[in-house]
């Protein structure tokens, strides 16, 4: 089982029609193009997807339209956390239903909790379905950071499989890769160290930024695996580029990311308030970044 959670994972994005409702169409268009790219698998529902702006209907339909393409053809994640352990339960079950191959959620938000809190918020999820599960750790956005000592605990349940790894300091990935003993899978999530996170431990990737270049992503893994780390360095080089100009203009980091893919022929609308869609001028930097991106997957082709 483990060997399907291997790979290059991206982030699944929100999909929105021109009057920013979630687009069963778009969705679909986007489950297509990145499914003809290659890419193992897709985590869904996560920041990329903009869980946090959703409500309960949104993200179920999200969760039903990427099953519906892609079921049995990609390996699924959904990622199911919400404000409340209710919500999360009823996601986690539906995700469920639909067939999806895991779970994975971010701590509670907003207060801040004790660890055992925590810890029950994340049981009552894991035990509320049959599904495999996969910590979410990002405390740049929850203000929590994953223990060693929750998660020992948390690896007890024989349902935990892996930890989605988003803080940025690379050692926390050899940390939990040695707590883990081996057993338990650990996805890169900060983009911009892939190939580190790799060559300290890393099994896999899931990543906000892989479906903008998903070719550049996997062609970093094929050097790392293959042990060509001169070009695996080069390509984080260049991967960075891209992610600082991404992250250079006036919008959202994600709606910069969908306006390179409308360029590329994958219209799935922009992003949602409170986030800002792009806007003057940064429309031109998008055409030269989506420039950028085509010249750079030539570079390694």
């Amino acid at each position: 089982m483990i060997e399907k959670f291997k790979g290059i994972f991206p982030a699944f994005y929100a999909c929105y029609d021109d009057k920013g409702e979630v687009s069963e169409e778009r969705t679909k268009s986007l489950c297509e193009h990145l499914y003809q790219k290659g890419v193992k698998g897709l985590y869904v529902g996560g920041s990329s997807g903009e869980c946090i702006y959703q409500n309960l209907a949104e993200r179920k339909a999200t969760l039903k339209y990427v099953a519906d393409a892609l079921k049995g053809k990609l390996t699924l994640i959904a990622h199911v956390g919400a404000p409340s352990t209710r919500e999360s339960i009823i996601l986690a079950k539906y995700a469920e239903e639909l067939g999806y191959d895991s779970l994975s959620a971010i701590p509670p938000i907003y207060f801040q909790l004790p660890e055992s809190s925590i810890y029950k918020y994340w049981s009552e999820i894991i035990d509320s379905t049959e599904l495999p599960f996969i910590i979410y750790n990002i405390p740049q956005t929850t203000g929590y950071a994953l223990s060693i000592k929750l998660f020992n605990q948390l690896i007890q349940n024989p349902k935990v499989i892996g930890v989605k790894n988003s803080s940025m300091p690379v050692m926390d990935i050899e940390r939990f890769k040695k707590a883990g003993e081996n057993r338990i899978l650990v996805f890169n999530g900060p983009d911009e160290q892939y190939v580190a996170g790799r060559l300290i431990g890393a099994d896999s990737g899931i990543g906000g930024t892989y479906g903008a270049m998903p070719e550049l992503f996997l062609k970093a893994e094929e050097f790392v695996t293959t042990g060509n780390f001169d070009q695996a360095r080069n390509i984080q080089t260049d991967i960075n580029d891209i992610i600082i100009a991404l992250c250079s203009l006036n919008g959202s980091m994600y709606a910069a990311i969908k306006e390179v893919l409308k360029l590329k022929g994958v219209n799935i609308g922009s992003v949602r308030g409170p986030l800002e869609p792009i806007y003057g001028d940064d429309f031109s930097k998008v055409e030269e970044i989506s420039v950028l991106i085509d010249q750079t997957i030539a570079k390694y082709n």
